[in-house]
């Protein structure tokens, strides 16, 4: 078993308390209230803008070709969640440049930064898998009986695709590839894990 397989195993319980989270449930009937969604889709267009920066922070910082590679195609494909983004916010009527984080999300991206800038590129690739493995992990399970047709269908696909996957896989090989077990490392992915709860918790307490 894989580095990358053995945390998201361990931490499976947040994953699934992700999924169960009414945030996400809602998605998945479509009865989210659409102004909490709003809220969301602006936080997650900021913390999509720290995670680029953490990913050409870990390329800078590769100790190989094929890291710095990986890691400037991973942000590549964030710059194009990103335009996913923008066309919810035009359609749920959210101004993104007048996005100011909130308390979860400024935790998330202070963590991410901090990882990125200071810690080795396995330990950044280890803070930054949970998002993209969870993210597949809930479009897979919103999807298994077929996308519904609702207002959340393109959420839903998008993060169960066949397009998405590789996303994820190619972020969990540097995991493999640069990451050690340590208990550091297992806790860093654990955090980052329960910060992906807590930005669910924080978008469905919006007012």
């Amino acid at each position: 078993m894989t580095l990358s397989d053995l945390l998201w195993n361990a931490n499976r319980d947040l994953a699934q308390a992700c999924l169960e989270h009414p945030f996400v449930q809602g998605l998945a009937s479509g009865t989210l209230p659409p102004e909490k969604f709003a809220t969301y889709t602006g936080q997650d267009t900021f913390f999509l803008k720290a995670f680029a920066r953490a990913y050409s922070v870990a390329a800078a910082k590769s100790p190989d070709w094929t890291g710095f590679q990986t890691f400037h195609r991973l942000a590549e494909g964030v710059l194009e969640e990103m335009t996913l983004h923008r066309s919810y916010a035009e359609k749920w009527g959210v101004d993104l440049e007048a996005i100011e984080p909130t308390l979860a999300t400024r935790h998330y991206i202070d963590f991410l930064s901090a990882t990125a800038w200071t810690a080795d590129v396995g330990t950044t690739a280890a803070a930054m898998s949970p998002c993209m493995r969870l993210y597949l992990f809930l479009g897979r399970e919103l999807s298994k009986d077929g996308i519904p047709d609702h207002q959340y269908s393109e959420w839903i696909s998008t993060y169960g695709s066949d397009e998405f996957e590789p996303l994820a896989t190619r972020l969990e090989a540097l995991v493999d590839r640069y990451g050690i077990d340590t208990p550091a490392l297992r806790d860093t992915y654990r955090y980052a894990m329960q910060c992906e709860l807590d930005f669910f918790e924080s978008a469905w307490q919006a007012r």
